[in-house]
């Protein structure tokens, strides 16, 4: 954010808080701060992963998503060293299709998969990343069980939240200094209203206003801040993704169909231009209409923002099985399709076998 004016008296104030925080972290135990640090034997086994790199880190959101790869044989896991604890993360090495990987889980959620994903880059030596999981779907020529490789990713949860009685035309708050921005558009509450057409009295909440991320590239001036709303994933890694749109191989149910009931027709695989993400899990019809006519996007999650953000200066590959398009009732396909226990979408794979 741009500098803001502060007051002689606030100035003071923050003086006196900054000074009294500085003398409390000077008093704390030696041992309080050298727990901080990555201990020395980890720091060893680090720099002893790192001379067999580079490798390719695989992030997965959750062990329900991780644990079919490791049972893959295509997975192959390092024999002196299998994984690194590490910060309440395991870092699992191996390769798959011959490429030497580190696999890790984020668990859910933006602040973790960027958190995780800054491990990695920082701990490892690792050049690219494949992010794989499930996804909701806002594209309705797509169906349960197909896999979508996003070519841009935007972060959906970084909002201006307008006040009430202010409309579209009112300038927002440090928009002049170009702090926030109606560039993207906004989400009207009252525009949802059941049963109702924009009603005279709208809504408390108001509107929502969409902002770009605020980034600081690796290669450019420290504290340079530049905005960014779509990050793209890495050329060369989707340019090789072409390949797997023509898979045929995706199977239609669990049973391999020996119960007659199955998915309506094979999964597809289609690279498509937008994803979006945010800390929200999407089971809501309208707001998924919403995300696809106003951005349209076609993959919505929980955790790929975060990571195309943190590997902004990284080449980095991404893919999601889209589970089913968000309904307005509830939804079940007539057999449990074989995603939900092995993965599905073998990005991680093919994405190095091209």
């Amino acid at each position: 954010m741009a500098s803001t004016p502060w007051s002689p008296a606030a100035t003071s104030r923050l003086r006196s808080m900054l000074a009294l925080l500085l003398g409390a972290v000077a008093m704390a135990p030696p041992s309080s701060v050298k727990e901080a640090a990555v201990p020395a034997g980890t720091a060893r086994d680090v720099s002893r992963v790192n001379r067999q790199g580079p490798f390719v880190g695989v992030v997965v959101p959750n062990g329900f998503e991780m644990e079919p790869l490791l049972r893959s044989p295509e997975f192959s896991p390092a024999k002196k060293l299998p994984y690194l604890d590490v910060a309440g993360r395991r870092f699992r090495f191996g390769t798959i299709a011959n490429r030497k990987v580190i696999i890790v889980m984020t668990s859910l959620g933006m602040l973790n998969s960027g958190v995780t994903t800054q491990f990695l880059l920082t701990l490892f030596d690792v050049e690219g990343i494949v992010h794989f999981g499930i996804a909701g779907n806002a594209d309705p020529n797509l169906r349960i069980g197909d896999v979508t490789v996003p070519r841009y990713w935007m972060h959906t949860g970084l909002w201006y939240w307008q006040r009430y009685g202010d409309g579209r035309e009112k300038e927002l708050a440090l928009e002049s200094n170009g702090d926030s921005t109606r560039k993207y558009g906004a989400l009207n509450f009252s525009d949802h209203t059941a049963g109702a057409r924009k009603p005279a009295a709208g809504n408390l909440l108001n509107s929502v206003w969409y902002q770009p991320e605020e980034v600081f590239p690796a290669d450019g001036t420290p504290e340079s801040r530049r905005h960014v709303l779509w990050v793209p994933v890495d050329e060369r890694y989707y340019g090789l993704s072409e390949k797997l749109e023509a898979m045929t191989t995706l199977e239609r149910c669990v049973n391999n169909g020996t119960s007659g009931t199955g998915l309506p027709r094979r999964p597809a695989v289609a690279r498509v231009e937008r994803g979006c993400g945010a800390s929200v899990f999407v089971d809501n019809a309208a707001y998924r209409q919403f995300l696809r006519s106003r951005f349209g996007v076609t993959a919505i999650d929980m955790e790929t923002a975060a990571v195309a953000l943190v590997a902004l200066s990284s080449p980095y590959g991404r893919s999601r099985t889209s589970p089913a398009v968000a309904p307005q009732g509830r939804t079940r396909p007539a057999c449990t399709p074989r995603w939900r226990r092995r993965t599905q979408s073998l990005s991680p794979f093919a994405l190095y076998r091209c």
